[in-house]
């Protein structure tokens, strides 16, 4: 059935609209791209994990590399071009003015674009870096900091000449991600590759930093969207918000406090893996309100609200099982296994994605003044992207676990351990497939609106001329 939501026609763009139109939509067309290729990736990594000999000839190939390639592609490229883009449409529609200093948006995210590029290169080669969620080389992150910090001046500019004297939490998340990203993958690269800490603290301040990326980057920019979406759909108050500000800054101060999850049973002092129960703890009350505040995309109806819905059904299922895997006796039996991988995909996924694509369904028609091009391929790639998600989540998820299990029997050798799990891995190849060709799908559905916007508006100059 067509959804209303998207199908509807829009009113013909503003002017907040209208002259935000090209740098936004060539931002996140290369945001889709970069998802594309990263789904390339996962799937040649999805292989490789049941059948190693796939690609082995290939040293660009190799599975080290191309799971680096394919994280770097989907957190650079993916989350982050398309994060920024939207936040700084919302914080320029919830300004009331046009956006300003959007030639240095277009230049910051030219940067940004081209260090990605060369970064993938890079790690083609083998000049990565052996951090999680920072394997890029050394030498192309100071120019994503340069680009982030750019592209946001947009943002930050909308934000402080804004002409309501309230704030909403969408302008609370989307400011702190903006600052807050910069200023992380700074203190990140001092202390890891430029003047590198020295024995455990190197591990303690790499797993920092993926807590950063998660909860002061990705989860803010995420959750921006899905504040400002809501009330849009719904056209109503969001309950509970008088919680929201305390949700808010628990996030910002003690996102990062969970990071010694990732060092249970490591060589590192014991008071840093007890933390993260404390921090998590604390965390639970941040993933409530944000459940407490959103609840009301289950009654929300459209394209948008149902990739909505499963995002924030999906953030409050990540934060419940991030708080359990902070125990040791749940750790010893999850840590290092596929499980992990599980986890990751179910909030780059299943909250940062789903929101994303939320978002740009909705945003889109507001900056091209014309609705999708197909709303059949609309209802496939939201429909491909939820059994693509939910099937790799299980698979993983179930593989981690046997794995976990027949790890601590030390009669059970690795070659056992491998075939035991080599059918949850071929679901999971399966549904890396799945998620590939849905993801084409917005691909196409993106191009062909958005050259039909360019083609009306070429037409409209031609006329007035």
């Amino acid at each position: 059935m067509t959804s209303p939501s998207i199908q509807a026609a829009p009113s013909p763009g503003d002017a907040i609209d209208r002259h935000a139109r090209g740098p936004l939509l060539t931002a996140i067309g290369l945001a889709i791209a970069w998802l594309v290729l990263s789904g390339v990736f996962s799937l040649i990594a999805a292989i490789q994990l049941h059948s190693p000999a796939f690609l082995s000839g290939c040293e660009f190939l190799t599975h080290g590399r191309v799971r680096a390639l394919a994280e770097s592609a989907f957190i650079y490229g993916w989350a982050g071009g398309s994060g920024i883009a939207v936040t700084v449409w919302i914080l320029g529609r919830l300004g009331g003015n046009s956006l300003r200093a959007m030639n240095w948006f277009g230049a910051g995210n030219a940067f940004w674009n081209l260090g990605i590029a060369a970064g993938l290169v890079g790690i083609a080669t083998g000049d990565m870096t052996s951090f999680s969620f920072l394997q890029l080389p050394r030498y192309v992150q100071p120019l994503l900091v340069f680009a982030s910090a750019t592209m946001g001046i947009a943002g930050l500019l909308a934000w402080s000449g804004r002409r309501r004297d309230g704030t909403f939490a969408s302008q609370w998340y989307g400011i702190a991600g903006l600052v807050l990203f910069p200023w992380a993958l700074t203190a990140a690269q001092i202390s890891q590759l430029w003047v590198p800490l020295r024995g455990v603290l190197q591990a303690v301040g790499a797993a920092w930093y993926v807590d950063a990326v998660v909860f002061l980057w990705l989860a803010p920019l995420a959750l921006a969207s899905a504040y400002y979406l809501l009330p849009k759909l719904n056209r109503g108050v969001l309950p509970s918000y008088e919680a929201a500000p305390l949700a808010f800054w628990l996030l910002v101060v003690a996102g990062t406090w969970g990071a010694g999850r990732h060092l249970i049973g490591g060589p590192v002092p014991a008071w840093i893996p007890t933390m993260a129960v404390v921090g998590f703890s604390l965390l639970l009350y941040h993933f409530s309100v944000v459940g407490l505040n959103l609840r009301g995309a289950f009654r929300a109806e459209g394209a948008e609200a149902g990739a909505l819905k499963f995002g924030v059904g999906a953030y409050v299922v990540f934060g419940v099982v991030a708080f359990l895997g902070c125990f040791r006796s749940i750790a010893l039996r999850t840590q290092f296994t596929h499980f992990a991988s599980a986890t990751d995909l179910l909030f780059l996924y299943g909250v940062v994605s789903m929101l994303f694509f939320a978002a740009i369904y909705f945003v889109l028609p507001q900056l091209t003044g014309r609705p999708w091009f197909s709303s059949s391929l609309t209802s496939g790639h939201l429909a491909g992207v939820k059994v693509g998600i939910a099937l790799s989540i299980f698979a993983l998820a179930v593989a981690g676990l046997s794995q976990g299990s027949m790890l601590l029997n030390p009669k059970v050798g690795f070659g056992e351990i491998a075939s035991g799990v080599r059918t949850y891995l071929l679901v999971n190849t399966a549904a890396q497939l799945v998620l590939l060709a849905s993801n084409l799908l917005l691909l196409v559905n993106f191009w062909r609106s958005a050259c039909t916007c360019c083609g009306g508006a070429e037409k409209a100059e031609g006329s007035v001329s």
